[in-house]
């Protein structure tokens, strides 16, 4: 099961130079120009997770296998692209794919590099490619609807059901509000209808405001018209500065790192951030499973049941589950490993109704 995260933003507001210190490539060509990413970059990142280590100490495991998130870095949209302007067509095409939307938004004033609007200004920039993401939305459903509308009245019950979810969302975009404010009001048996929509604006977004090096620690008056806004929508922003980033990314050693994050005032690298910010943005969870070869970390969608996360390891364990052995994260620690924990009472045995939480140490039971 893989889960990915699409870089957007205007051109020349730090895509690709964010997305090459994710990778720690240079994958992505970062010019001072727009549309020099043209077909997407897609790079895969280890997710930061300091229980790893200590599960691993305590088991003592050969290895650790993080679990991982993967990023891709997307054209640079400009306004109009709903109608086709700039690479709007491979744009829309590349961000309906992925699973959440990172949207990279200019903080930093001065420099040689060009604003494609001639001036900086994060919360227009946000504005201008959330409104072309609606307007693409709203043609696509504009043009379901007379189909729909028609099937409904010779009475296709499926049809009927469409529609109101169709037609509400519609009067949203045409509003200027985006498909995901929907959510909340649908009652949960509506809400694998509107998944089917595919509407792109649907997506949950992260907003990463890219800072100048002066304002990596602290961020600017920018950046906290960024972290209002993310703010008021009910998500996340993170600030960073992605050239920075792009050097911190460079480094051979985690000393290195550390001595250059300290003399910025830094206590980790930004992108560490960023990639839990996407983690929390996906309603994902971590867990494990622990042993003397491997210490690894496994992602599942918060809510998901026993069985559906002994699946994401090998389909037959979810086709033939009979139950899991679970171990809380603390409770492992606390009892030196899974002995302890069975010793002390920890261990539990959880059958299929079991939803899977943050940080549960598993060892599945299966018979196929």
């Amino acid at each position: 099961m893989g889960f990915n995260c699409g870089i957007v933003g205007l051109p020349n507001v730090g895509k690709s130079t964010l997305f090459n210190a994710l990778t720690a490539t240079a994958a992505a060509q970062a010019a001072n120009y727009p549309f020099c990413t043209i077909e997407p970059n897609v790079g895969r990142v280890s997710v930061p997770d300091e229980r790893m280590d200590r599960l691993a100490a305590v088991a003592q495991s050969q290895k650790i296998i993080p679990t991982q998130l993967e990023f891709v870095d997307i054209a640079g949209l400009v306004r109009g692209a709903a109608k086709g302007e700039g690479l709007g067509n491979k744009f829309l095409a590349h961000i309906r794919e992925v699973d959440a939307i990172i949207h990279v938004l200019r903080c930093f004033e001065g420099g040689d590099v060009t604003h494609v609007e001639g001036s900086v200004d994060p919360i227009r920039d946000a504005e201008t490619v959330e409104t072309e993401l609606m307007l693409a939305d709203l043609e696509s459903l504009e043009k379901r609807l007379t189909n729909t509308q028609k099937k409904a009245k010779t009475g296709d019950k499926e049809a009927q059901e469409q529609l109101t979810i169709i037609e509400p969302v519609i009067e949203l975009l045409r509003e200027g509000k985006p498909a995901r404010t929907a959510w909340a009001t649908l009652a949960p048996e509506k809400r694998e209808l509107f998944r089917q929509l595919q509407l792109v604006t649907a997506k949950p977004v992260l907003y990463v405001a890219n800072v100048g090096e002066a304002d990596a620690a602290t961020g600017n008056a920018l950046s906290e018209k960024v972290a209002a806004k993310a703010k008021a929508e009910g998500t996340e922003s993170v600030t960073i500065a992605a050239a920075i980033e792009s050097e911190v990314a460079l480094l051979e050693s985690d000393a290195e790192k550390k001595e250059f994050l300290d003399a910025l005032g830094l206590a980790e690298p930004g992108l560490n951030k960023i990639i839990r910010a996407g983690y929390h943005c996906l309603n994902l969870l971590t867990f494990f499973t622990v042993g003397p070869k491997e210490t690894r970390a496994w992602t599942v969608r918060k809510g998901s049941s026993a069985p559906q996360a002994a699946g994401v390891i090998h389909t037959d364990f979810e086709r033939g589950f009979i139950r899991g052995e679970t171990i809380a994260y603390p409770d492992f620690i606390a009892c030196n490993g899974e002995s302890g924990a069975r010793e002390a009472g920890k261990l539990r045995q959880e059958g299929k109704e079991y939803i899977v939480q943050d940080g549960d140490v598993l060892h599945f039971k299966f018979n196929v």
